[in-house]
Parts: structure tokens; C-alpha cells; sequence
């Protein structure tokens, strides 16, 4: 399995979020978490992409037990293998395109030549050959989403994490995003965690788990 988590337990304060989840995910696999608000669904992926740590409980991603990386070497191996998008894209908006997708190869060590070379070549396959040196706010909501698409895929991650990634788009924009989900789990063989509201994008998936007061139903 490319993902094993288990017993996966979280409170914020006195609230409890998370309540033993486990679950295990395999290599290229696509898989859709629904729920209603505040089920989890956000928290568990923040686990997932290391962005915060589990009160108890154990998460492993390609044979790497995340609980025994702390500080530099966990940035390292969450900047190398894991690639998020977010819903409202988080984008910086003093650079282009071109350059907030080159940043986490930059941040990894990469020359910037080497870094804007891939980016471009990303942002190209993904339609955006005209918006290479466009800001974010002269993209439309579809060009910002496919930026951050692009910018997640940089650093050839094995894991891509997506929180919501159409929840601002409109019905043709979310579409395309969907279909362009599974050309690249093709194309790359990535994996893909992808928390939704959408019924269509949930349906899509090879797995769709169910959240329900911090557990899987």
C-alpha cells in the first residue's frame, strides 16, 4: 500500500475532530472523501500532507513513517513527494505564473533556470501557453486553479492532495478540472486525495469514503 494510516486520532482544545480513523490507499489510486462540514475531512487531509500531526495514531507514505521526520528532513519530504491544491488557490500575487509554479522547485533546490524550464512546460500542457507571465489576478478562477494544479505537480510529487479544488469554479471550469485529475494520474501515475463537495468529481473516483463525525462510514 502507498498510503497505511492508522488509529488516526485529533482534537483542537476540547473539540474532538478526528475519532480513529484508519485507512490505506494504493499507488495511482484516486480517491474522493466526502462529508458533510466539519466531519474531518480537511483535518484528515492536513495528516495526510503533513501539514499537522495526529495526537495518536500512525501514518506511513511509500514505506516513510511520517512520525519519526521532524523539522528540515519532514519540509524536505513533504516539499519532494506531496503536492496540495487548495480551494482558493493561494497564489502569490506580486508573481506570474510562471514563477509561483517555480517555487516549490526552487524551495527543493532547483536552478531557477531548470525550475521556470518545468513550469513552463507545465503550465503549457495544461492549456496556459498564453498566461505564462500573466499575475493571478489577470487569470480567470479556472487559469488561477490550473497555476496551482501546476505548481502542486512541479516537483513530480507521488502524492497530490486537493482540498476542495472546484468549489469555486463554475460548472464548465470544474468539468475540465475533473477530466484533467485523471489524464494526469494516467500520464504520471500519481496518487490523489481529493476532499469534495461535488458529487460529479466524488462520483469520478476509483474510492469515495464517507466521513461522519470524525470517522469513515
Amino acid at each position: 500500500m502507498f498510503i497505511i494510516a492508522k488509529d488516526l486520532y485529533k482534537s483542537y482544545d476540547h473539540l474532538k475532530v478526528l475519532k480513529g480513523i484508519s485507512l490505506e490507499i494504493k499507488k495511482a489510486e484516486v480517491v474522493s472523501i466526502v462529508g458533510s462540514s466539519g466531519a474531518g475531512k480537511s483535518t484528515l487531509l492536513h495528516l495526510l500532507g503533513t501539514l499537522d500531526k495526529p495526537d495518536q495514531g500512525t501514518i506511513s507514505i511509500n514505506g516513510q513513517e511520517i512520525q519519526l521526520l521532524s523539522g528540515k528532513k519532514l519540509s524536505a519530504f513533504r516539499n519532494k513527494h506531496i503536492g496540495f491544491i487548495f480551494q482558493f488557490h493561494q497564489l502569490l500575487p506580486e508573481f506570474t505564473a510562471i514563477e509561483n509554479v517555480s517555487l516549490p522547485a526552487l524551495i527543493g533546490g532547483s536552478e531557477k533556470d531548470e525550475a521556470e524550464n518545468k513550469a513552463r512546460e507545465l503550465l503549457i500542457k495544461i492549456g496556459l501557453k498564453d498566461r505564462l507571465e500573466h499575475k493571478p489576478a489577470k487569470l480567470s478562477g479556472g487559469e488561477q486553479q490550473r497555476v496551482a494544479i501546476a505548481r502542486a505537480l512541479i516537483n513530480n510529487p507521488d502524492l497530490i492532495l486537493a482540498d476542495e479544488p472546484s468549489g469555486n469554479l463554475d460548472t464548465k471550469n470544474a468539468k475540465e478540472l475533473h477530466e484533467l485529475f485523471f489524464q494526469l494520474r494516467e500520464e504520471f501515475q500519481q496518487t490523489f486525495v481529493i476532499v469534495t463537495h461535488n458529487p460529479e468529481l466524488a462520483d469520478m473516483a476509483d474510492r469515495k469514503l464517507v466521513m461522519k463525525d470524525g470517522v469513515i462510514i
